[in-house]
């Protein structure tokens, strides 16, 4: 893979950008803004970019923190595979880093994913959550799941040999993926990196169907407040296949959105309405705990 940070995916370094090293991997991370912590965490092959609305839209009431997960954006490669759990454990030094000790943590895809596991291992640290479309809802064990998989698997082990048919099939795949308009720029960008990107998502697709990659028993242990935004038109991690482990969550409410895959950049507006709706019914919650904490 092109380790040059320059040719990843990303709409520029900006002046927020701060480097970190945890557990000897050096990531870039987006912070900006003052306030509680809400710290943003993208899907495989996209970058912390995808948060930049986002991010200027919170920033005034809020310190948003968006990293490059290794070998994506400025971010520098990993010893390790991409993994949920790799990534869990990430997080937890870069809040360490970053002088963190509570945050609402925003995921989306295997964002989504490292986020469960995180709240599940340190509760402590951990505000509430808001899901999009994260991994590890769906059963992994039946036909369906394993073809997909493997298909998928196969499809980007094709990308990383140089296959020339690749990056026409990988733009009309990522067309069904970030559906919408709205998410035409971060697309673009991402489709253009297609050949670099491959070898990664073939090995998140190869851990993707790992038994440890099923967090659905991690559920009922999530006792923050979680909202679950999901692009339902995802035709991968499909609503219909993940609904039972999502009541599984003892204090969630779900919203759906009319995209593919990342509700955020593919239906913007709605999405940002649906999240301070949700953060301002959990400042309201917080309120008395923190006076009388204060008390």
């Amino acid at each position: 893979m092109n380790t040059d940070p320059s040719q990843r995916v990303h709409a520029g370094a900006p002046a927020s950008c701060r480097q970190v090293v945890v557990d000897g991997v050096r990531l870039a991370v987006d912070d900006a803004g003052d306030g509680p912590a809400i710290v943003c965490l993208h899907a495989i092959g996209h970058g912390a970019a995808d948060f930049a609305r986002l991010r200027r839209r919170l920033a005034p009431r809020w310190r948003v923190l968006a990293p490059d997960w290794p070998g994506q954006g400025r971010s520098a490669a990993d010893r390790e595979p991409p993994r949920a759990a790799r990534y869990a454990a990430l997080l937890d030094g870069l809040l360490d880093a970053c002088g963190v000790g509570r945050a609402v943590i925003l995921g989306n895809s295997i964002g989504g994913a490292a986020a469960i596991r995180y709240a599940a291992l340190r509760p402590e640290r951990v505000t509430a959550l808001v899901l999009e479309n994260p991994g590890g809802l769906d059963r992994t064990d039946d036909s369906l799941a394993r073809t997909v998989i493997r298909a998928m698997v196969a499809f980007f082990d094709a990308g990383a040999r140089g296959a020339s048919w690749f990056p026409a099939a990988f733009a009309a795949y990522y067309r069904l993926v970030l559906q919408r308009a709205p998410a035409g720029e971060q697309r673009r960008r991402i489709v253009a990196s297609a050949r670099e990107i491959a070898p990664l998502l073939r090995d998140a697709w190869t851990g993707f169907g790992r038994p440890d990659a099923d967090l659905r028993h991690l559920a009922r242990a999530i006792r923050c407040p979680v909202l679950i935004a999901w692009a339902a038109r995802d035709q991968v991690i499909q609503l219909r296949r993940c609904r039972p482990a999502l009541r599984d969550f003892p204090d969630a409410r779900l919203e759906t959105f009319p995209a593919g895959h990342a509700p955020h950049l593919e239906t913007p507006d709605a999405f940002e309405a649906a999240l301070e709706r949700f953060l301002e019914l959990l400042g309201r919650a917080q309120a008395p705990a923190d006076a009388a904490r204060t008390a």
